[in-house]
């Protein structure tokens, strides 16, 4: 992976990219409150379906917004900012709600807890990063693995309404979590080495 030297973009707040990126955003609590009412509220597991197919739309946009913003030359610093904050918020809050309702228990929660440690890692490094007018591209490996992480939160998040359609979706769901996980640590020591160079220059 190599870094380079970040060329100025215009912000376009009201480009299609970045409202499918708010879009995004905006779908983080209506996941969140949708899983939080089926599990801890003791709601009907339909409400699980409901809060899929919000994650999935959300997830959908994820490439879009990059694709759209490359096709129609609308990529912006504004873009370049939220998109991976909005992967992070989408990932990271079902984590913790997976967690808290434990579906995500035992073990498994080591997987978790790399997948959140190595995005907080990775953006700390981007931040300071930043300040030099120095950018670690993402490569197309950290793609599959948000892609990976995605499908497994997916399977997760149907649970238990899942495993009456079909057997094992959750395992599925946590064996795809642990194989996000390893993929994650080599995708963030990847960013690390990139990264690192220009610390210790500095």
């Amino acid at each position: 992976m190599n870094a380079y030297t970040a060329r100025r973009l215009p912000a376009r707040p009201l480009a299609l990219p970045n409202l499918l990126t708010y879009g995004r955003i905006a779908a983080v609590p209506v996941v969140v409150a949708l899983l939080y009412w089926q599990s801890i509220e003791g709601g009907a597991l339909w409400l699980r379906w409901v809060a899929l197919a919000f994650f999935a739309v959300a997830g959908v946009t994820d490439f879009f917004d990059g694709y759209l913003a490359r096709v129609w030359e609308q990529q912006s610093s504004l873009g370049r900012m939220l998109d991976p904050i909005a992967d992070k918020l989408l990932v990271s809050s079902c984590l913790l709600m997976l967690a808290a309702e434990e579906i995500i228990r035992g073990w498994s929660l080591l997987a978790a807890v790399i997948i959140l440690c190595r995005e907080i890692l990775v953006s700390g490094l981007r931040e300071y990063l930043a300040e030099l007018r120095v950018s670690v591209p993402v490569t197309r490996l950290a793609k599959w693995k948000t892609m990976g992480q995605m499908v497994a939160i997916g399977f997760l998040i149907a649970g238990p309404a899942g495993d009456q359609v079909i057997p094992d979706v959750t395992r599925v769901g946590i064996f795809l979590l642990w194989a996000s996980a390893l993929l994650t640590l080599y995708t963030g020591y990847d960013y690390m080495r990139a990264g690192l160079r220009y610390v210790i220059e500095e």
